[in-house]
């Protein structure tokens, strides 16, 4: 497990916190405010986060996690978190993806 380490530093994105959880690469998001009078002003759209717990067959425990709708729905799609893990593109995972996949890796 601590072999990985090195890969997993160089997975970072700009968003910060979507390292701490399942993000399935949704990060903030910016944009203009426009009224009427159609002045512009900067502002931004952070990803609809929820914390849930999940359970992993391979580890046999539930895990509570910070993920995206987004990420819960490719989790129902796929028939559960480990398969989740396994078979979603490192750049989609984050660091927290990529620690738990190598422990489902090792089971």
């Amino acid at each position: 497990m601590f072999g990985t380490r090195p890969l997993l530093a160089a997975l970072s994105t700009p968003f910060k916190r979507s390292q701490l959880g399942l993000f399935h690469g949704k990060m903030r998001q910016s944009g203009n405010n426009v009224p009427f009078s159609k002045h512009k002003t900067k502002r931004t759209w952070l990803p609809n986060v929820q914390q849930k717990r999940l359970l992993s067959d391979a580890l046999g425990e539930s895990m509570k996690l910070k993920l995206t709708t987004r990420a819960l729905k490719t989790i129902k799609k796929y028939g559960g978190l480990d398969n989740y893990l396994l078979n979603t593109k490192t750049n989609l995972l984050g660091q927290e993806g990529m620690r738990l996949r190598v422990l489902v890796r090792e089971r």
